[in-house]
């Protein structure tokens, strides 16, 4: 598999509700995620980070996948993406985002988000 079409598997797999198991599937023991709201290094509390987003979640309700791209050469891809869900408490958001991955083989190593804070 490219690293366009591993990327694209994983948010096929988050549309299916299988946000955990692409995760244990597709990112290193040694991966760091960056966000506007922090930084998280090692396998084990991204994950947590993870199920806590999860454990929020009232429903949800749609995840499109608006872009994806990758620099094969360099091992990077790209997703632009929109998620519709509702938190528990009742609030709604629709949420558009772009994920930067840096591979390493067949695994994440790093990703950044990139979405507006404001909410």
């Amino acid at each position: 598999m490219t690293y366009k079409e591993k990327a694209q598997d994983i948010y096929i797999q988050l549309q299916q509700g299988n946000l955990l198991e692409a995760f244990d599937r597709y990112y290193a023991e040694n991966v760091t995620m960056t966000e506007p709201r922090g930084t998280r290094t090692g396998k084990a509390e991204c994950r947590a980070y993870e199920e806590q987003f999860l454990s929020n979640i009232e429903a949800f309700h749609s995840l499109e996948i608006n872009n994806v791209g990758s620099d094969e050469a360099k091992g990077t891809s790209f997703v632009e993406s929109t998620m519709d869900v509702t938190f528990k408490g009742g609030h709604r958001a629709k949420m558009e985002q772009v994920a930067v991955q840096q591979w390493e083989g067949d695994h994440i190593v790093h990703e950044r988000f990139y979405y507006d804070n404001a909410q």
